[in-house]
Order: C-alpha cells, then sequence, then structure tokens
C-alpha cells in the first residue's frame, strides 16, 4: 500500500468504510482496476436523496387504441428522477390534472400521506382515475428513489409470474368466435372470458320481453333492474348453445368467464346463471350494478356459478360489505379505479380474511399493466389479471426494461428493476398519442383550488 494510502487507512477513528469513500475518486484510479470501481460504483446511489425530494410538475401524454383511450402522467421532482401513472381507461386527463395543485411540493416517497390528501376527490367509476394514477407514479418514483421494485416495498411477493386471462372480440356467429377462442389457446392462455350479452339475440324474434319500442341503446344509463327488460326461455336457450358452441371448440378444461349480460332483472340472471351451471363457467361478472348487495347475494346464492364484481368500485370499504355478506365469490377491482396499489392490496388481503379470491380487471397500457402486476405479485388471494391488448401489435413496444413479449405463453413475469420496472419509449408513445403535446409542462394547473377541507 503507497504511504499516503496507509496514513488516511490508519487514521484514528477511520475504518473500511470511510476508506473506500475517500478513495473513489481519482487516487483510486491508480489502486483499483477500472472493473473493481465500476462495480463500486454500481452500489452508490448519486442520483437521488429521498428525504429531500420534491413534487415540481404532473405532465400528461394521452394514447390512443391501447386498446382504449390512456392518458399517461408524469410526475417530476427536483431531482430529475420521475414517476409514471396511468388515468383509467376512457376517462379524462383532466381527473389528475386537477390534483397537481394538492400535491406539489410534497415529497413522492409519502405515498400514504398524499394518498389521504387526495383521495377525497376520487369516485366511483373512471372518477377514480386521477387518484389512482398519481398513487401508481408515486410507487414508481419511490421505487427508483430507493432502488427497489415496488413489490417489494409492498412486503414482497408471492409469485415470479402473473397469469393473465385473455378478453376476447365478441362475433354474434359462434364459430367465429369459437376460431377466436382457440387462437386464443394456442397463443397460451391459460385462462378465457367472453362477452355474452342480450345484443346477441335482440334481433330474434321473442327472445326478450320488453317495453315496446324500447331499444337497447336507450337503456345505457338505466340500471339493469329498472328497464322492464327480461329473456324469455328461447333467448336463455340460444345464449346457453352459444357457450356450448365455444365449450365444443376450447374443452372444458380451460376457464371460461363471461361478461356483458346486459340490462335485465335479477331473476333472468338466476334463469341464465342456472342454464350456464353445465358449462362449468368461471364466473358470470357484473350481471347487475354491483351497489345492490343484496339483491347481489341473491343471484349468487341462487345459481351454481361463481359471480364476480368489482370493476367499477373506489376504495375498499364497498368491498368490505360485499365480501362480510358473501354477495359474490369473486372480487374484481380496477387497480385504476380503486385508489391504486397499495389500496388494490388492502382489498385483497381484507378479501382474503372472507375467503374470496380476488382477480383484477384491466384495460391499458404497459404502464398500469405493471403496477398491477406488481400488486398481484405482492398479494397472497390473487387469481388472474386481465388483459385487452392481445390484438394491439405496438402494445409491447411502448415501453422497454422488461422481458418480451411482455405477456408470454399467458403470464406477465415479475419485473426486477426499480419501482415499476419500465421506462417509455418516447418513439412509438409519441406515434401513437390521440392529441398533440408530449408530456408538456403545465403551469394552468398549478394553482388550482377549493376549500378542501372535509370538516369545520
Amino acid at each position: 500500500m503507497k504511504p499516503a494510502l496507509r496514513k488516511l487507512y490508519q487514521r484514528p477513528g477511520s475504518d473500511r468504510r470511510s476508506f473506500l469513500r475517500s478513495v473513489a475518486g481519482a487516487a483510486a484510479a491508480t489502486f483499483w482496476a477500472d472493473e473493481t470501481l465500476e462495480a463500486y460504483q454500481q452500489h452508490v446511489r448519486t442520483a437521488s436523496k429521498p428525504s429531500e425530494l420534491k413534487i415540481t410538475d404532473l405532465r400528461v401524454a394521452v394514447v390512443a387504441k391501447a386498446p382504449f383511450t390512456c392518458p399517461i402522467i408524469r410526475i417530476d421532482t427536483n431531482q430529475g428522477i420521475y414517476g409514471l401513472g396511468e388515468v383509467r381507461d376512457g376517462a379524462s386527463k383532466t381527473y389528475a390534472l386537477m390534483l397537481k395543485s394538492r400535491i406539489l411540493g410534497e415529497n413522492p416517497c409519502n405515498i400514504e400521506k398524499i394518498f389521504r390528501k387526495i383521495k377525497q376527490f376520487g369516485f366511483h367509476g373512471r372518477q377514480g382515475g386521477g387518484v389512482s394514477a398519481i398513487e401508481m407514479a408515486l410507487w414508481d418514483l419511490a421505487g427508483k428513489a430507493y432502488g427497489v421494485p415496488v413489490y417489494q416495498m409492498l412486503g414482497g411477493k408471492f409469485r415470479d409470474r402473473i397469469r393473465v386471462y385473455a378478453d376476447t372480440e365478441m362475433s354474434p356467429d359462434p364459430k367465429v368466435y369459437a376460431e377466436r377462442m382457440k387462437k386464443r389457446l394456442e397463443r397460451g392462455f391459460t385462462f378465457l372470458k367472453m362477452d355474452l350479452g342480450i345484443e346477441l339475440i335482440e334481433k330474434t324474434p321473442g327472445t326478450l320481453s320488453r317495453p315496446l319500442g324500447l331499444t337497447l341503446a336507450e337503456t345505457r344509463m338505466t340500471e339493469h333492474m329498472f328497464t322492464g327488460i327480461e329473456i324469455t326461455d328461447k333467448g336463455i336457450d340460444m345464449l346457453a348453445e352459444y357457450v356450448a358452441r365455444i365449450r365444443e371448440a376450447i374443452g372444458m378444461e380451460v376457464p371460461l368467464a363471461a361478461d356483458h349480460f346486459g340490462h335485465i332483472g335479477v331473476n333472468s340472471c338466476i334463469r341464465l346463471g342456472k342454464a350456464l351451471e353445465k358449462y362449468n363457467m368461471a364466473w358470470l361478472e357484473d350481471m347487475i350494478p354491483w351497489q345492490h348487495t343484496a339483491l347481489l347475494k341473491k343471484i349468487t346464492d341462487s345459481i351454481d356459478v361463481p359471480t364476480l364484481t368489482g370493476e367499477d368500485i373506489y376504495l375498499k370499504e364497498p368491498f368490505v360489505e360485499l365480501c362480510r355478506n358473501h354477495a359474490v365469490d369473486i372480487i374484481h377491482p380496477d387497480l385504476a379505479t380503486a385508489g391504486g396499489i397499495l389500496e388494490t392490496k388492502k382489498i385483497g388481503d381484507m378479501a382474503q380474511e372472507y375467503g374470496v379470491p380476488m382477480a383484477m380487471h384491466f384495460a391499458g397500457t404497459p404502464v398500469s399493466c405493471m403496477a398491477n402486476v406488481h400488486c398481484a405479485a405482492a398479494t397472497e388471494n390473487f387469481l388472474v389479471l386481465e388483459y385487452h391488448s392481445a390484438d394491439v401489435p405496438w402494445w409491447d413496444d411502448l415501453v422497454e426494461g422488461v422481458e418480451k413479449p411482455i405477456v408470454n405463453r399467458g403470464f406477465i413475469k415479475v419485473p426486477e428493476g426499480p419501482g415499476l420496472g419500465i421506462t417509455l419509449n418516447d418513439e412509438v408513445v409519441k406515434r401513437h398519442l390521440l392529441e398533440p403535446g408530449y408530456f408538456e409542462p403545465t403551469p394552468e394547473w398549478d394553482k388550482e383550488r377549493s376549500w378542501d377541507r372535509l370538516w369545520s
């Protein structure tokens, strides 16, 4: 050892750690090989001091047809690192932008503090999208600041890969639809879901009873029980036969769920459910609106097919009501509505206490997808995650940093990079924007204010 370095190392109170810090500069270049210095510096975090992080901006880029309109948000900080989140498919970017003034200057690592500050501005359906998007981005930021994946900050993972189920575009011709489902199996998917709505039968006389002259389009904003629409025996037989044709093509082994039945009454839901029992359905989804706990329980108790709901529910408390009453067999939160990553994990953990599994609804870009993947990895009673983009060829290309294809033989590998584990491929995202502007500054939202306190 050179005398100068020996003198430094033997200084009173010094140790090997302080020695390494002292020689990490030019002196060490003559003492260590370049490879050794590079390996040492990989474990030194110089880009971020988490305790001094501050939020400086919130910006948006709106991606079209991925498979739906999806606003991606970016939360910037004073230290150059940023976090990505996503407003739920079909929701307005305004839901996130209006919250910018409430989070400016906050330390993004204080996720729960910020969430409790802004959660009053979310609501059920797409209105929970802004709060959830910001919460996702905060986890991405915190993970990058501390150099760990999100799942690790949630307590670790129960699984290394996440099973996804492939939703598939409906066709009125069961032969066409059966071929589409067979192709899903050929691609390695291990769980399937189909749409099974009354739109399939409405043009056949004698399949539906409804107020004369009423069109299905007119019932879009009317809750199911108040439309006066019921399915006849003929209609139920036709829908059951449709499912039978699909089962003939794909077999009985693969789970097959069903959704989008239409705005029909409770008794029609029960009669249809009984007719589908022999096809061993994985679940019947959102047969009536989630708010009607007692009616959902009536359906669930009347049929031997699992029932499911939850994609439009914001926050944990309504899920507690459903699970405590066993109103459905499976819950189905959408992380981009429910309140984000931690709130969805809390929902899953709560449901497990009641013996209820959790599937997860998702229809967006890989940003929201990876938020779901981390949450699913860290939640023990997770069952399966929805995937809507199997037919979007450029979907994988929106991000970098993860294994491709992202969905491989029906599974997504849990990323090990910090935060969500992804970065955007800027050029690809720009090619698929719905509107001009790519994460432009948003100073017009800096001072959006109201009297936010909920008590006097």
